[in-house]
Order: structure tokens, then C-alpha cells, then sequence
């Protein structure tokens, strides 16, 4: 693919990270509003025209307050607030019905026009895929909410942040391989650190994981204090649950303990890595990026600590939820950048 074949590409790739970008933030404030159960069917097409109407109100309104979130937590709410919660929900939805059309018909556009080989449109096909997948498995996590429990499953909640945010490492990471292709294949010398960037982008997805749990148990409106966690470095009731596994996935202190030690140990091994990489005799765009990788972890971290102490308030929890992406994106970039040295 020539330079001006690939840029068109590359444009209407980063469009679709930019996108996903404001999907993941938009979902973020859907959870804290608690929208996400206001719409209770999921119709992929006819589902996109809202209520236009008061009759319309009235009737979506009504199966709504068949929900176990209204009868349990929301009873007596009014149509109008109703409104309030609905709109995120319709818009979070509406921005993932658009992300799939603004990814779909120019791949289908640029496959006609042979400007993809087939390798390319081979990974193009899983990724929209993976992104019809992905609204799927968003209306599998809302009907966990709709039986008894008026909370979404955590698992299935997580499930549905890291598969937005892989969705996105694909695209992101394709693009910067349009961009800025490798020139010839990557030094022997420079393997160590291409290694311990990509462990570190892993972790980072990690303690993604580790947010959605954090958000889906509700473990960030508990230890509302920094450093210590009700007094202690150690939390109590850690390993309480038996089998002792579930601890980690279903045990409120364990799993903000968790997030802690994960930041803590990312927040010791990303300036490591930007200090290994002043240490060799790498291209400026490198270093540039290992300190974008650092400058990003130092908002995010501050993010958390802020949002924790102020009792996760919906500004600061959306901004940290953005702040994840940053760094993920951060990370994805360096390991790019040092694949073509």
C-alpha cells in the first residue's frame, strides 16, 4: 500500500479509535447515572428511533417500571426523570450503532476499491466482529439486571469494558502500523525493551479488568481514604471467601485492594521503563512517547486517588475511566514505536 493509499485508510482508522474513545466515556457516565437499565429491549435497528411522543413515553416508561431497578430502588420515580437516565442509555447505544456504520461502509467502500489487500480486510473482518460481538455482549450485561438483582453482573461488565478496549487496540494499533510502517525488521538489541513494553500495556489492560470489577461491585464508594484503607495497609476480610479465588473477583475489599497494588506496581514499573530507555540510544519519537506513557499514568493515578476521596463522584469516575484509555493508548504507541527501531 503507497503513502497515499494508506492515509485515507489511516483517517478514517483513527476516526474509529476517536469514536470508540467517546463510547468508552459515554459508558462510563451510563453507569454512574445508573441509565444503563432504563432501556429494557434491545432492537438493533428500529431501536435507534426514540420515543416522539408522550403516548411513546408513556409506553417505554411503563416497561421500565416493570424493572426490578425501579420496583426496588427507583419506585415512585416520574416520567420526566425517567427522561433524564434514558437519554444516556439511548445515546450510548445510538454511538454504538454509529461507530458500527462509520466502521463498515468504508471497509466496504475501500474493499471495492482495492485499496486493503487481503491480509488487511482479513483483520478488518474480525474486528467488525468483534464490534457486532461487542453489542451483544452490552445487552447480555443489561439483561443481568433486568430479572432480579437491579445491578448488571460485574463479570459481565468487565467482560464488556475489555472487549472495548481490545476492539480498540486493533484498530489503534493498524493504524500506526499504516502510518508509520517498520523499515526493515526490529533489532536484535532492541528486544528487551519491546518485551517489557508489551508486558506493560498488558498490565495496563489488567488493571482495566481490575476497574470494571471495581465498578461492577461498586468497590470504589468503600475506603474512601489514601493510602490506607480503613486504617490499615491491609484491608480486613481480604481472603474471607471461600473458595479463596472468589476473593479476588467477587470480595469488595479484596478487589479495591487489587486496584491499589496494580496501580502501585504499574506506578513503579513505567518510569523504570522510561529510565531503561534514556539509558539506550534510541530516536527522539521514542523517548517522546515513553514520556507521554509516564505523563499519562501521572493523570490517571491522580485521577484515582482524587475520585476515591471525593466518593467517586460522576466528573472525576468518567474522567478516570477516560484516563485508563489514555494510558492503554500510551502503551500501545511505545511498543509500536520500538517494534520499528
Amino acid at each position: 500500500m503507497n503513502k497515499g493509499t494508506r492515509k485515507p485508510v489511516v483517517a478514517w482508522l483513527l476516526a474509529c479509535c476517536a469514536l470508540i474513545f467517546l463510547m468508552v466515556v459515554v459508558g462510563g457516565v451510563t453507569r454512574l447515572t445508573h441509565s444503563g437499565l432504563s432501556m429494557t429491549e434491545w432492537q438493533p435497528l428500529v431501536g435507534a428511533v426514540p420515543p416522539l411522543n408522550e403516548e411513546q413515553w408513556a409506553q417505554v416508561f411503563e416497561k421500565y417500571r416493570q424493572t426490578p431497578e425501579y420496583q426496588k430502588i427507583n419506585r415512585g420515580m416520574a416520567v420526566e426523570e425517567f427522561k433524564s437516565i434514558f437519554w444516556w442509555e439511548y445515546f450510548h447505544r445510538l454511538l454504538g450503532r454509529s461507530i458500527g456504520v462509520v466502521f463498515l461502509l468504508p471497509f466496504v467502500y475501500f474493499l471495492a476499491r482495492r485499496r486493503i489487500d487481503a491480509s488487511l480486510a482479513r483483520r478488518f473482518t474480525l474486528i467488525f466482529v468483534l464490534g457486532a460481538l461487542q453489542g451483544g455482549l452490552g445487552w447480555y450485561m443489561v439483561r443481568s439486571g433486568l430479572i432480579d438483582d437491579p445491578h448488571v453482573s460485574p463479570y459481565r461488565l468487565t467482560a464488556h469494558l475489555g472487549l472495548a478496549f481490545l476492539i480498540y487496540a486493533a484498530i489503534l494499533r493498524t493504524a500506526l502500523e499504516l502510518l508509520s510502517p517498520a523499515l526493515a525488521p526490529p533489532q536484535a538489541r532492541f528486544w528487551r525493551p519491546r518485551v517489557f513494553a508489551g508486558s506493560l500495556a498488558g498490565l495496563v489492560f489488567v488493571m482495566v479488568l481490575s476497574g470494571g470489577l471495581v465498578a461492577g461491585t461498586r468497590a470504589g464508594f468503600v475506603y474512601n481514604t489514601f493510602p490506607l484503607m480503613d486504617g490499615h495497609w491491609v484491608p480486613q476480610g481480604v481472603l474471607l471467601m471461600q473458595p479463596w479465588y472468589l476473593n479476588f473477583v467477587e470480595n469488595v475489599p479484596t478487589i479495591q485492594f487489587d486496584h491499589r497494588l496494580i496501580a502501585l506496581l504499574l506506578a513503579l514499573l513505567i518510569p523504570t521503563f522510561w529510565l531503561h530507555l534514556r539509558q539506550l540510544s534510541v530516536p527522539r519519537r521514542v523517548r517522546s512517547a515513553a514520556m507521554l506513557f509516564v505523563g499519562a499514568l501521572a493523570i490517571q493515578v491522580s485521577l484515582g486517588i482524587s475520585t476515591l476521596l471525593q466518593g467517586v463522584p460522576i466528573l472525576l469516575a468518567a474522567s478516570h475511566q477516560a484516563g485508563a484509555l489514555l494510558v492503554f493508548t500510551a502503551a500501545i504507541v511505545v511498543h509500536h514505536e520500538l517494534s520499528r527501531l
